[in-house]
């Protein structure tokens, strides 16, 4: 395990060269610290959209530590609850924010770099649960059929960013955690915290883990930041519907590209760049994320449209976020090895 300088160099020696230590107005260097605790959340949003007052306010290259809640908000505390019960559909995956970021306006970019993810609250911390009409391999409100419903079952796990995620006597997961859902306000929308769409929300993306940037639209003055439902482990598709859940202090940090529109969101860590694209079906999802990542090529990386299509045929990877979700979301990626960085 790096300790905290080892981690601070090894994330510098790419960083230098990103996007966003390149581009953004503060050129990725941290400026003021600032914590949104759940006491200065108050009320925790379900919504993505412009109609919630900001908890805070920043500057472009602020640093911002965030307490988290799970995607159930800390209801389920027992391995004996019922969801169906308990929770109360559709206030689920609770979010911190909005922040708003001063200067930003529609048609900018948020460059956001993910600096750290650990566990918060008395063990166990970590929970996972098989709901009803809910999940990758069981009927739904979409997927209609007139199998019976799974039995519900919950899983409360330790966790620990030392030692990672206790399964079993035989079995521990190693702590890979990420955010499962950020991102910034629609411009008239409010939509569910549930869904994935253009502005982010609830991709369930591995990727947007720490130290990765993830690059997200600008559609209103301010941004207006979300982020929460950070997982301790997930696999490709978020198969049963839900990851391993639970409570965080999240640190990011936020800057401004001014004039880089973007469609969808887009993520860079030291090894490859990548295009996010959420629709159902699946396959318009990879349909967005390729387009996407075709038409970045194009723009930035000096390649023709046609010649990049053909270069992503040959080398271009597909990670899947979620299979779930009401959109699913996948991200198309290509390495910096191959096509190096951008002005480089």
């Amino acid at each position: 395990m790096l300790d905290g300088q080892q981690q601070e160099a090894a994330r510098m020696s790419w960083f230098d060269q990103s996007i966003m230590a390149r581009r953004a107005v503060a050129r990725g260097k941290p400026a003021a610290s600032h914590s949104i605790t759940e006491a200065t959340q108050g009320k925790y949003r379900y919504v993505y959209g412009p109609y919630a007052d900001p908890v805070l306010r920043i500057q472009p290259g602020d640093v911002v530590a965030c307490e988290t809640h799970d995607a159930f908000e800390g209801a389920i505390k027992h391995e004996t609850d019922s969801p169906s019960a308990i929770l109360n559909f559709p206030y689920l995956n609770p979010q911190n924010g909005p922040i708003y970021v001063e200067g930003a306006e529609k048609g900018d970019c948020l460059a956001v770099l993910i600096r750290s993810i650990v566990p918060r609250g008395p063990q166990p911390v970590g929970t996972t649960v098989i709901m009803p009409e809910f999940g990758g391999l069981v009927s739904n409100g979409a997927t209609a059929m007139l199998n019976p419903a799974l039995p519900e079952r919950v899983k409360k796990l330790h966790v620990t960013a030392e030692h990672g995620t206790v399964w079993n006597d035989r079995i521990t997961l190693p702590y890979e955690p990420f955010i499962g859902t950020i991102g910034t306000s629609p411009e008239i929308e409010a939509i569910s915290s549930l869904v994935p769409d253009y502005y982010g929300g609830n991709m369930d993306l591995p990727d947007v883990a720490p130290d990765a940037v993830i690059y997200l639209p600008v559609n209103r003055p301010g941004a207006l930041l979300y982020l929460g439902d950070c997982h301790a482990a997930q696999g490709d598709g978020e198969l049963c519907g839900v990851a391993l859940e639970h409570p965080t202090v999240t640190t990011v940090q936020v800057d401004l590209i001014k004039g880089w529109t973007l469609a969808w969101p887009r993520l860079e860590n030291a090894e490859f760049y990548m295009t996010i694209g959420s629709a159902r079906p699946m396959e318009d999802a990879a349909r967005i994320a390729y387009r996407e990542l075709t038409r970045w090529l194009a723009a930035d990386f000096g390649f023709d449209e046609i010649d990049a299509y053909m270069l992503l045929t040959q080398c271009g990877r597909v990670r899947l976020g979620n299979m779930v979700d009401p959109k699913y979301t996948l991200g198309a990626s290509i390495k910096k090895s191959i096509v190096g960085t951008i002005g480089g």
